[in-house]
């Protein structure tokens, strides 16, 4: 899942972390977070450089992260910097919280955004075992 890196984005390993976790997931465990999540979300993050770089996770269709936007429309999209997105990866950001002090700029379905943390956390602790 090398495609997913991008050069100057710390978000990049996250996500490609993430790709490898949703790959390792056998079709059972893909088709219950597909359907406990059931949508897409597309991320766009910042560097410090100001550079941008878009990511899909899709939690509709095929239960899979990939670098670009969404190729259907996404059910939100989430605006932020990368060490916003790796706080929140981190579980050391609230989504709310990040959302409330303009750290995350939504686009859609504002609640829809919080089930990304579910993702994350699913992944993480999948990630772990």
């Amino acid at each position: 899942m090398s495609d997913i890196k991008v050069d100057g984005f710390k978000s990049s390993g996250i996500l490609a972390g993430l790709a490898t976790v949703f790959d390792s997931y056998n079709d059972e465990e893909k088709k219950a977070q597909i359907k406990k999540t059931n949508g897409i979300f597309e991320l766009r993050v910042k560097n410090m450089e100001g550079q941008e770089a878009v990511w899909t996770i899709d939690m509709k269709t095929s239960g899979s992260v990939y670098k670009g936007e969404s190729k259907t429309k996404p059910n939100v999209t989430l605006i932020m910097s990368d060490e916003t997105f790796q706080q929140l990866a981190e579980g050391k950001l609230d989504g709310q919280k990040a959302f409330m002090t303009g750290k995350l700029k939504t686009k859609g379905n504002m609640m829809f955004a919080t089930k990304l943390d579910g993702v994350l956390k699913a992944a993480k602790t999948k990630a772990k075992l």
